[in-house]
């Protein structure tokens, strides 16, 4: 992507549906870009399923850097979305997954190697995970989700590969593409590749609810308020907040930690933002009379008007919930909360967890919504409807 690393180095990002996924009120990919700023002068942008939906978004953004996107036109896998970059780029070039959030200062160590090399992270269950594994500081080969790990560093999938690359063959993985991590695996027999390890953060947008740990950490890490909204007389707030312009906070309110509030959306009167871990609310929300949200992400454009509570949730755009809707989010047994995904349950992890409420549904009032629910695109409720399995609109 450059001449050497020691002068420019353009970055790819294979980019996926999650990229305009929100934490902390930032899609994923408005956030990586703002990582690479001051580091990086040029990017590609590998985009194929929702294309328009991502260069509608970074065309919008305020940026120095010199974007460019090429278009994967069949989905064959991510060593085939590199490969057709390979007539722009240099000697050295910087990938990222498109999926994931990173930190600058690890990005930046990895550049630091001046050699090939992979971002990782130690991990607690490297069996969910590639696994990278070295000897000596250098990097061996990377395993796919093996039984039985030799390593705890996990892939973050950011990488700094040769053009080298390139003159591999490589064969279809067992999921029917091409795979970055063959060429990696290729390159490690024949040159020494170092790791950098995450010191900062990464979160790998996995699962829906991956969304919840990212937007905590980037919400409780707000250091001072920003406050370029309204905020009338009688309002309780016991944290740091953005509030953005636009933006109006009515009375009676409590805000309780830190919170985000975007563009042009209403909060309250006498609605409370409670602590655990981290309330985003997106442009053009409207958190009406009587609402309880804690830790909870609502995108762009969705309504909770009015006596309504939401736990731990993802919330999409354009939604609307009636009045008096519940989104439970605790087991009476207490036990972790499983979402059903593909006709298998999967364990969230989480003893509290909500609901997955996708973009464009509109709940009747008094909707009931048991926890780990998925409501899919365009769902709608009936009044007093109780949601206690997923449902296809």
């Amino acid at each position: 992507m450059a001449a050497g690393l020691g002068k420019r180095l353009r970055p790819l990002t294979l980019t996926r549906p999650k990229v305009l996924l929100k934490a902390g009120n930032k899609s994923i990919i408005e956030h990586n870009l703002e990582q690479l700023e001051g580091l990086i002068k040029e990017v590609i942008i590998v985009v194929g399923y929702k294309r328009d939906m991502v260069e509608e978004a970074v065309k919008n953004l305020d940026t120095n850097l010199n974007i460019k996107f090429l278009v994967q036109q069949e989905q064959k896998g991510t060593a085939d979305a590199l490969k057709i970059c390979e007539t722009m780029l240099d000697e050295m070039f910087l990938v990222m997954n498109g999926d994931d959030f990173y930190a600058k200062e690890d990005i930046k160590s990895l550049l630091a190697l001046k050699s090939p090399g992979i971002l990782v992270k130690e991990v607690e269950q490297p069996q969910n995970f590639g696994i990278v594994n070295t000897e000596k500081g250098l990097v061996r080969e990377i395993e796919e989700k093996p039984s039985e790990p030799k390593s705890n560093l996990a892939n973050t999938g950011c990488y700094v590969l040769p053009k080298e690359v390139f003159s591999f063959e490589i064969s279809e993985s067992s999921r029917k593409e091409l795979e970055i991590v063959e060429y990696i695996n290729k390159l490690c027999k024949k040159e020494d590749v170092s790791v950098a390890e995450v010191k900062e953060y990464w979160f790998p947008i996995v699962y829906p609810w991956s969304l919840l740990k990212a937007n905590e950490y980037f919400v409780n890490n707000i250091e001072d308020s920003v406050i370029k909204g309204e905020i009338e007389k009688n309002v309780t707030i016991k944290g740091n907040i953005i509030l953005e312009e636009g933006a109006v906070i009515k009375s009676g309110t409590y805000i309780e930690g830190n919170a985000i509030i975007g563009k042009n959306s209403a909060i309250g009167p006498n609605a409370l933002l409670r602590k655990r871990g981290g309330v985003s609310i997106g442009d053009n929300c409207k958190i009406g009379f009587s609402c309880e949200i804690i830790n909870t992400i609502v995108m762009d454009n969705s309504k909770i008007p009015h006596l309504s509570y939401v736990g731990d949730s993802i919330i999409g755009s354009n939604c609307n919930f009636g009045a008096g809707s519940i989104v439970a989010n605790l087991r009476h047994d207490r036990q972790n909360i499983k979402v059903e995904i593909n006709g298998k349950l999967v364990d969230t992890g989480l003893r509290k967890f909500g609901a997955i409420v996708a973009d464009n549904c509109k709940l009747g009032i008094k909707t009931v919504i048991y926890p780990g629910r998925v409501l899919w695109p365009n769902t709608t409720t009936l009044p007093g409807e109780i949601i206690s399995k997923n449902k296809y609109q």
